[in-house]
């Protein structure tokens, strides 16, 4: 254990990381789960990261503009094709996210295949790098995330089949390459499924903390047994988020009673 580990000037901005990753991903992730496409976050993410990869093997920076271009790019085409797949075979739109996923990870370990570098870019595309963000890196996505926000709190109603997925892949994008892969599915997933039981407009009341606290508490946990940021953040919120569905349940049950 290493206390001296738990500096702000490295904790903080990560942290505020993980709560612009949150702010979008809690309420995407209860609309996910309503419309039972769980896996469209691994899939839109992986297909972003397959965008850097692609950039980087043509000799672009992975922190440019081309780099984020190719991004955007390729998560939007995959919102594109998966809003296509939707209309058309819905009863297979779950199947067909899975094979989407499997192909741009696949696709991602072929072109790093000859890269010395490769399997460490893979590893920080999945995992991510949180503790290494930086003030210049969030202010771009906060501003992001404003607009996200914005639109979706404003217009989620109105938004249809292709509008939810483009918004989609925007937040996943900035996301991914914040966090990593399993982080930003972690986020996306598990505080909506810690609150699903819960009244609509007490969702987002009870989600946000319990991000907000695991996040905090795993970046503590790694920071003082020197272990891998994302992995323990996820871990830590699956424990908090499995606490708090069984507090509800319980406390569902005794109201009931």
């Amino acid at each position: 254990m290493n206390p001296d580990a738990l500096s702000l000037s490295i904790l903080a901005p990560a942290f505020l990381a993980g709560l612009l990753v949150l702010a979008t991903h809690v309420p995407l992730g209860i609309q996910v789960l309503q419309r039972g496409i769980i896996f469209i976050d691994l899939a839109i993410a992986q297909i972003a990261g397959l965008g850097v990869i692609a950039a980087d093997r043509l000799g672009f920076e992975p922190e440019g503009w081309v780099a984020q271009a190719a991004a955007v790019s390729a998560a939007l085409a995959g919102a594109l094709l998966l809003t296509w797949t939707e209309k058309n075979w819905p009863e297979t739109q779950e199947a067909l996210i899975g094979i989407l996923f499997a192909l741009a990870a696949t696709g991602g370990m072929l072109l790093v295949a000859n890269n010395p570098h490769g399997g460490e870019h893979l590893r920080d595309l999945l995992v991510g790098q949180i503790l290494w963000v930086n003030y210049a890196q969030l202010l771009p996505v906060a501003v992001l995330t404003a607009v996200i926000l914005a639109v979706w709190f404003g217009w989620a109603q109105r938004l249809g089949r292709a509008g939810f997925y483009g918004l989609f892949a925007f937040a996943v994008t900035a996301s991914v390459q914040l966090v990593g892969v399993y982080l930003v599915f972690a986020s996306l997933i598990i505080p909506a499924l810690a609150v699903r039981s819960l009244p609509p407009r007490r969702q987002l009341a009870i989600g946000y903390p319990l991000g907000a606290a695991a996040y905090a508490a795993g970046l503590a946990l790694s920071a003082l047994f020197d272990l891998p940021s994302g992995a323990v953040i996820v871990w830590t919120l699956a424990g908090m988020g499995v606490l708090v569905y069984a507090f509800r349940s319980r406390k569902g049950t005794q109201e009931s009673a």
